[in-house]
This record gives structure tokens, sequence and C-alpha cells, in this order.
């Protein structure tokens, strides 16, 4: 009998993570995008060469597009084209998601950033996050939140 799926995207199926934005935002709302690429974007990809720690996302045009994902060229794929490495992709999302995201973005203080990029049945998928950006001092109270959990996990073990 095949495995039901979980909602959550398979470990073993990520290219790349965006741990910075979980560390400078509060994550509200997640949404999976595809993404318009080009061959020897997927071969890249396929080869885990992707960084999305710099990159993000800005709607133009009633379209969301993927700003600063640096995709890495392989030597021996497409040597008769010069590959941009960084540049801007288009994400496939469904028009009421748009517009959903359109009114979230609007609003004070929300902007949409890279989450992570995986496989999904053999296509590229960009999770996106709405996210509210983290002033200094919710950063410090979430490093000594961590820290706690951390600690009391250890106080816990030691019984």
């Amino acid at each position: 009998m095949a495995k039901k799926n979980s909602g959550k995207h398979d470990g073993s199926a990520t290219i790349a993570l965006n741990r910075k934005a979980r560390h400078d935002f509060f994550i509200e709302d997640r949404f999976e995008a595809g993404l318009v690429l080009e061959g020897w974007e997927v071969k890249s990809l396929r080869e885990g060469r992707a960084q999305l720690s710099e990159s993000y996302v800005l709607l133009r045009n009633g379209e969301a597009w993927l700003f600063g994902a640096h995709v890495t060229p392989l030597s021996t794929a497409s040597t008769h084209i010069h590959p941009d490495p960084t540049r801007t992709r288009k994400l496939l999302l469904k028009r009421s998601e748009i517009s959903r995201l359109i009114g979230a973005v609007e609003r004070k203080g929300y902007t949409l950033v890279p989450l992570a990029l995986y496989w999904k049945r053999g296509r590229a998928k960009l999770e996106i996050g709405l996210a509210k950006g983290k002033k200094e001092y919710d950063k410090r109270a979430t490093d000594k939140e961590r820290d706690w959990q951390r600690e009391r996990g250890r106080i816990l073990k030691g019984r």
C-alpha cells in the first residue's frame, strides 16, 4: 500500500534551506510555489547546488518573483549558453493565493521570504513564508527561550 503524504516535504528531498529566515522573521503562514526553471538549473538543483540565504520574493503585476536565489551552474551542463546563477525566477501560484499574498504584504511589516527548496513528485517546489520582521529584542527572547528548552531537556533527562 502506498504511503500517505503527511503534507510536509520529505527531508531527503530538500535541496536548500533558508535558516536565516527563521531567525530574522516570525513566520505566520506558508505557501508552496512551483518554479519556472531552465534545463541547466534543474540539473544543478539535482546536484544540490542552490542557496536561498540572500533571496527574497516580490509581487509585481500580479505575479510572484524570486530574486537573489543562487543556483551554481554545473561545468558539464549547457556549455553552449552562459548561465546567470542569480537570475530572477517566476513563481507559480494560484490566482487566489497571489491575491491573498498581495493583501497580506500591503499590511504594515509583512514580507515574503523563501524558506525551503525541495522536490515533490519530480518537480522543484519553493516554500514561501508570509513573515513579519523580528526586532533585536525578539531575537534575544527567542534565543533565551531556545536555551531554556535545551536546559530543561537536560534537567529532565538527568533525573
